[in-house]
Parts: C-alpha cells; structure tokens; sequence
C-alpha cells in the first residue's frame, strides 16, 4: 500500500532533510522588517498550533476559521489546522462582517484563529457566532474572549499530533471572491493539495535553489498553490507585504528573488516606472530573476510583449487556472511556447481538457465552447450545494464558466467568462478581445469592457479606462483607435475612471456595471 504524502508530510519531510536551512522569510517594507524561520522552525511551530487546537476539542472534520493577512503566521495556522485533521477555512481579508458571518453559518466551525486588523469585524458579529467556542488571535492586545496566538504556541507540544490523514480526507474550505453573489464554499481534499504540488513544479522546474516571491494574497488558491511547487522540494519564499514595483524589485534583488508571480496591475506598475525612467532596471541585481508569470485574469499579449524588451532573456509563463481545480495550472502556456503568447496554453500536468457546446460536445478548432478540465485537483464539491455541484461536474469534468477556442496547433485561448459575453446586434462580443485591442494604445494602463442595455441592439459595448498617469485621453481619440476593431465589437460609450480589481487581479465588473449602468448585476442570464 502507497503512502499518502499530503502537505503537512511534505512539511514535515523539509524539516527532516534541510532542518536548520530558511523556509520562510517575511519582509515589511514599511519600517524595514524582516523576519526568517527555518524548516525545523516551520514545522515545530505547526505542530505545536495543531496541538493547541486538539487540545481544545478541534477533531478530525472539523472547521477552523482563518482570518489573516499575509504573514509567516498564516501558514503556521494553516498548516496546524490542516495537521489536525480539520478543514481550514481561510477567508478574504476583505470580507465584511456579513461576509464573514455568511462564511461561518454555512461552515459552522468550531474555532476562529484571527489577525488584530479583523477585531472591530469580529466583534460586531461574535454573539452571532455560536458554534465558534475558541478564538484565537495574532497581534497585539487580544480581545477579552481571544486567547493570544504566541501565548497559546509557547503553550503547546512541538512533537507531531498524530492524526491520520489520507488523500481522501477534506483539508481547506475556500470560499470564492464573491464578486457575482454570495461566496461558494469550494471543498478541496489532500489529494487536490498534493496534485497542485505536482502539477506546479512539473510546470516550472523548481528547485530548493529557488527562492519565490510571494505576493498575492494567501487566503486564495493561487498564491499559496503556485508556491507549493517551490515547498514540495524544499525551495525557500519571501511573503512579501507589499506590492510597489520598489518593493518587488527590492525584494528580488536583496533577497536573490528567482521566481515572481504578478498580476496584471503590478507588472503593469513596473513598466510605467520603467518607462518613466523613475526606476532603472540596472540599478539592481535581477540577473538571477529566471521566471515570472501571471495568472488569475486575461493577459495582454501587448503587455507580455513590453515586458520581454526589458526581460529578453528571463521566463515567461502565463497559467490559467480556478479554485475549483485547486487553483492554478490545470492549462498553462509552458516556459518553452512564448511562440503562443496570447493563449492560456495547453493542458498541465496529469490534467484533460475538452472545449464543448451546450450538450456538453467538443467544438472543433477555431470554434468557442465551454472550457471543461478533468484532474486529481477537481474538487469534491460546491459545500452544502449540490444543485451547484451537480452544474458544474458532469461525468467527471469540471465546467469552468470560461469560454475558449482551439488553435490548429491545439493551444487554448481564452475568450471570456460564460456570463461576461455581449451580445451586439445577435452577435457575440468578448469583452477580452476588446480590452487586450485597446491595451495596446500606450495611454491605456488598464481597461473593462461591460454590456449595456440598448433597445435596438440589446447590448452595446461600453469601456471603462484607467489612463496612464501624466497622460490624456478624449473620448474621440478612444473611439477613433477603436475602429481598429470589427464595427459590432467597437465601443459605442466611453467612461474614464479606475478600473477595480478584486485582491486575486480580477476586474469587478459587478462594481462597474452597478456604477456606470446603474444595475447591480449582470443583466442577462446566459
């Protein structure tokens, strides 16, 4: 019988092998800290929060929620809670108390391990939590019903807990961003925990002279799964709080940063700097910087472009991914194929992909369909939802949402979120097609396309720019560059303002739409 090697093995297998070599180191650009454990730190601290939360009644099955920002502390709670047996819930730091107190209703944890930024939301809704019976916190001046993290892990046994874990066992409950309703309870077991690991260093080579940089947020799958490919072989990672392109830069060359995974905004940041001379890539050490890629939304093929004329020689890859398949990698465009920029790749390791109609049959190349996956990172299920459940895996594939098409070569490109089309005149508009066109033009630094009523038409396109700082724009240049564009895709209204990205780099187009229509969401079912 083979052994179930899940990631609070993987842990404690690294602490084994590179005791006394660092993990993790976290930086604070404001004020200039830095702090760094080793393996054997790392996996003593978990062992002892796992005994911590046993101790306190927290069994196998059970749910603990996690409420924190990035930290090394994050992940000494994850992994505790994970090492007991229990599912981790990690939430969005943005959530709100109704979030929050939604999120807890449908999990009814038994335990809350939170941060000091989240006391003044805690309060307001703990007499509103019942099954809650333990809270602990991290920071500074813990609230009278909160036992103090450090205190409690001071407090504990270092040795191991000793619970038996499987592939088959539950191990996170992740919510999604909720950017279109209510959060959905996404269940991932060890066995999709340990698939991420493989899926992402098959994609990337990752070795332990690899040194991650790691900076979206943790409580989503694509941070946290992107450095696993690093964990699983013992590669250190700096959780960096901060996202500047000085704080990006400082922290590659001060830390010998070999791997950074961006999202759109902050690559985008780093070339405006670039290309305003107010930062001088020469002015730091990057030559051992060997790869960056972006994942989590549509990637401009003009900004990857840009990038390579500062980067010829450094990786690029752009990964594709979703919580539901444990977040990213299930498709990605692979290091060697910059041939294809522009499309979101091909199947990842171990992983199939169909392409397929409304009856759920494959589409032929150069066709759009549904993007469906089958993999060992496919959930178990959509919690307490199984009509969702049933919607979404049909024979085994998991329908992503996300329409695509099929080049003759057989990479994948993506056109956009099933529930995002415009319809124009009867005719389809992906709102990527016109974002990356109008990406193109050197004063847009960021751009949304969204659907707006139109009686005669029954949706026109409309844009929202964000301008290039210390750049100008009319509504008339817009609209004349547009006609780049095939007549039914061009936009036919035009806004300036901030486009607004939830903290994983997706454009909340709920926000625009409720702000620039006046609707509060999408306003066709299809």
């Amino acid at each position: 019988m083979g052994i179930d090697i899940h990631i609070g093995e993987m842990l404690a297998r690294n602490a084994r092998m590179y005791a006394d070599e660092t993990a993790l180191i976290e930086r604070i650009p404001e004020g200039k800290k830095r702090t760094e454990i080793t393996w054997k730190q790392f996996d003593e601290a978990a062992n002892r929060c796992a005994n911590a939360l046993i101790k306190r009644g927290i069994k196998k099955g059970d749910k603990v929620i996690h409420l924190m920002m990035n930290s090394i502390d994050w992940l000494i709670a994850y992994f505790g809670i994970v090492r007991t047996g229990a599912w981790a819930v990690p939430l969005n730091f943005r959530f709100t108390s109704d979030d929050i107190k939604y999120c807890v209703e449908v999990a009814e944890p038994g335990a809350m391990i939170f941060g000091e930024e989240f006391t003044d939301r805690i309060d307001a809704i703990k007499d509103e939590m019942p099954t809650i019976k333990h809270y602990c916190f991290v920071g500074k001046d813990a609230p009278s019903y909160s036992e103090p993290f450090e205190k409690v892990l001071k407090a504990s046994s270092s040795n191991p807990p000793g619970v038996e874990i499987t592939y088959a066992d539950p191990c996170g409950l992740y919510f999604t961003s909720g950017t279109t309703g209510k959060p959905k309870p996404i269940l991932l077991t060890h066995k999709n925990m340990a698939c991420a690991c493989i899926t992402e260093n098959t994609a990337h080579k990752q070795t332990r002279q690899d040194n991650f940089i790691l900076i979206p947020p943790l409580y989503h799958t694509g941070a946290k799964m992107h450095w696993f490919g690093s964990f699983v072989v013992g590669g250190r990672a700096v959780i960096l709080k901060g996202t500047t392109p000085e704080h990006v830069l400082d922290a590659v060359h001060e830390e010998k940063g070999t791997i950074v995974w961006l999202l759109v905004p902050w690559a985008q940041d780093i070339l405006l700097k670039f290309d305003s001379g107010e930062l001088k890539p020469q002015d730091y050490d990057l030559s051992q910087w060997r790869l960056m890629h972006i994942g989590a939304q549509p990637v401009p093929p003009s900004l990857i472009k840009h990038w390579k004329e500062y980067f010829p020689d450094m990786a690029y890859d752009t990964t594709y991914g979703l919580s539901e398949a444990t977040g990213p990698g299930c498709v990605h465009l692979g290091m060697e194929n910059e041939h294809k920029i522009g499309a979101i790749g091909l199947p990842g390791f171990n992983w199939e992909t169909l392409i397929v109609d409304p009856d759920d049959n494959p589409v032929p190349p150069g066709e759009v369909g549904e993007l469906a996956v089958r993999g060992d990172g496919v959930m178990k299920e959509y919690y307490k939802n199984p009509e969702a459940t049933t919607s979404a895996l049909r024979k085994g594939w998991l329908h992503t949402g996300d329409m695509a098409r099929l080049d003759d070569d057989g990479f994948i490109f993506l056109v956009d979120r099933k529930k995002d089309i415009i319809i124009c005149g009867g005719e389809n508009v992906f709102p990527v097609e016109v974002e990356d066109f109008l990406h193109t033009n050197a004063k847009v630094k960021d751009v949304a396309a969204i659907g707006c009523p139109d009686e005669r038409l029954g949706e026109i396109v409309t844009i929202v720019i964000e301008v290039v700082p210390g750049k100008a724009i009319t509504e008339e240049e817009v609209l004349q560059f547009c006609e780049g564009l095939p007549r039914y895709k061009r936009p036919r209204k035009v806004f300036f303002g901030e486009v607004p990205r939830n903290p994983t780099g997706k454009i909340e187009k709920t926000k625009l739409r409720k702000k620039y229509i006046g609707i509060e969401t999408a306003f066709k079912t299809k």
